[in-house]
């Protein structure tokens, strides 16, 4: 049997190059002259031939993050497909882009970071009605899987959707610290007193000890969101202060950074396969691709809209030294 003409760092290579077309047939088209080209259909087979596996991620990731130092975060984005119709993973999901609920791909995401890098160590492409789960079972499988591979964050972050006892539970189980945002109508107790939802008692910005029902003391920080309200951030670390928790939070912004260069620079949300599993191993693909900017990123300094800019300027100059769009020249007398 023939070998594969296309190898996943040949599609890797044309998401990172293409500037916005994401098509077998574009990576076709785009392929330099070489012997045993590659026909669109092979960039198809390659996608269908893929077990969508976020292990080939973690190959990738493991000799650039200190699996001792840094924070882990999770969260999850929604890839729009509005005009999709008959695409597997399609489902309604609430954007945070849009502030509203759209069609598109949701994908939650293990970021690492030390704040001077980030890197997607993990991701699982969610489909409530075929996964039967909630998006609590991601969270948790994606924390499990980091303490088998050996993590040891300084803390777990997470947003107000996976403030839950739930989530809480497992990750004390482990030894580890989380902070994440509390939404203001949850139940406390503070000294001894009723169940209180925390916007109605006098959480202080340098934190307060309360007693959450079902888990136990955990501190809650007060702060003002861009929009003026106050929002609130619980760790289960009672020791924490204002400033340890500033730079936490700050660091939570990691995996937004993310899914911001994810989308733009690696094309994840523009493949037009419908069969699921080939969808799964484009956006796995586009992960992977995300991490090779980053590591230029961090080793040269050049952003990720730099670099890419730089693979179009190169073709532009190509281009315009031999330019083919053309006005028909004058005859000569």
């Amino acid at each position: 049997m023939n070998p594969p003409r296309v190898q996943p760092e040949d599609y890797i290579q044309f998401l990172l190059a293409t500037p916005r077309a994401c098509t077998a047939t574009e990576a076709a088209r785009v392929q330099p002259d070489r012997p045993r080209v590659p026909a669109h259909d092979a960039f198809t087979r390659l996608l269908y031939r893929l077990e969508p596996d976020p292990a080939d991620l973690w190959a990738e990731v493991r000799p650039l993050v200190r699996r001792g130092d840094g924070v882990l975060v999770v969260d999850d984005t929604t890839l729009d497909k509005p005009h999709a119709r008959h695409m597997q993973p399609v489902t309604r999901h609430w954007s945070g882009k849009h502030w509203q609920v759209v069609s598109g791909i949701n994908l939650i995401t293990l970021v690492w970071t030390d704040g001077d890098r980030l890197y997607p160590a993990d991701y699982r492409v969610y489909h409530k009605a075929a996964d039967a789960k909630t998006k609590n079972d991601p969270f948790r499988d994606r924390v499990t899987a980091a303490h088998a591979r050996g993590f040891t964050p300084r803390c777990v972050l997470f947003g107000s959707w996976y403030a839950s006892l739930d989530n809480f539970k497992p990750v004390r189980g482990l030894g580890w610290v989380f902070l994440g945002r509390f939404r203001g109508n949850r139940l406390v107790r503070l000294d001894r007193g009723p169940p209180t939802a925390i916007e109605a008692l006098p959480i202080t910005a340098a934190g307060t000890v309360v007693w959450l029902p079902g888990f136990g003391l955990v501190k809650v920080f007060r702060t003002v969101a861009r929009d003026g309200d106050a929002e609130f951030w619980v760790t289960n670390d009672t020791g924490a202060e204002e400033v340890g928790r500033v730079v936490l939070a700050e660091l939570a912004w990691a995996v937004e950074e993310f899914h911001r260069g994810l989308k733009p620079f690696t094309g994840a949300e523009r493949c037009q396969v419908r069969y699921g599993p080939a969808q799964r191993n484009h956006i796995g693909l586009s992960i992977r691709a995300f991490v090779r900017p980053e590591y230029h990123r961090f080793a040269t300094g050049v952003s990720w809209f730099e670099a890419k800019v730089r693979v179009i300027r190169d073709a532009v100059r190509t281009y315009l030294t031999r330019p083919s769009i053309l006005l028909p020249q004058p005859a000569t007398a």
